[in-house]
């Protein structure tokens, strides 16, 4: 397991472990952005996908600290470990990455049990299962939404489509710090996005308004603009 080249020095670099669909996934993302990306799994099926577009996807069979510290993975800014299905190995293999350092480290989790010992270990957790099934039942209850990032605190930034309910109203009438406890942070209008806009300014057809505040705050305000 040799690496073709080193990795590019002030680049932010990542690694993935487990090329199933979500790592692959992640795999051609970071690519298609230009970072250097580490790809490991044990199949070579999968590896030779990930070739096309990393020169960094390496077979390993073990996941042990040695095995890994061959492919420099340790060398990662970011290591994204994609093996929620398996839940010992995931917990294994997060517990070795965090040991090697690795500054920040993100583990899939396929439940909350399996997530809270991800938590405990130090690593970030992700559900991306679940994640995916909370933005679709958003939008299947709220035409109004388009796409949300959940911070933590209980907190989102969610990009919001204006419905008729806002359009002709003003931000400053509009109120939502006052009556929702949001912020609108942007306004997208024909295809340009403003984070700096008057408080006259009048909502039109076709805006779309970013929006951070307590999750809560935001599900009352989208009723409300049904």
């Amino acid at each position: 397991m040799q690496r073709k080249k080193k990795l590019q020095e002030n680049s932010a670099s990542f690694g993935v472990i487990g090329l199933g669909r979500f790592g692959s996934a992640l795999v051609e993302c970071l690519s298609k952005a230009e970072k250097e990306v580490i790809a490991i799994d044990k199949d070579e099926t999968r590896v030779k996908g990930a070739r096309r577009f990393t020169d960094f996807a390496m077979v390993v069979e073990s996941l042990d600290q040695e095995a890994l510290e061959e492919t420099g993975i340790q060398n990662c800014d970011t290591v994204i470990i994609c093996i929620g299905e398996q839940m010992d190995i995931s917990i294994l293999t997060t517990m070795t990455v965090l040991n090697m350092d690795v500054p920040h480290v993100v583990s899939k989790a396929n439940s909350y049990m399996h997530g809270e010992v991800l938590k405990r270990l130090g690593a970030q957790v992700v559900y991306p299962e679940r994640d995916m099934a909370i933005r679709l039942g958003k939008g299947l209850i709220y035409h109004s939404f388009l796409d949300s990032v959940a911070l933590e605190g209980n907190v989102e930034v969610r990009r919001i489509q204006v419905t008729d309910s806002l359009i002709g109203v003003s931000v400053r009438e509009a109120d939502t710090r006052g009556k929702y406890g949001l912020n609108i942070v942007a306004i997208e209008h024909h295809q340009r996005t403003d984070v700096e806009f008057p408080s006259d300014y009048r909502f039109q057809e076709g805006d779309i308004i970013c929006v951070i505040g307590q999750t809560g705050n935001m599900e009352r305000f989208e009723q409300d603009m049904q």
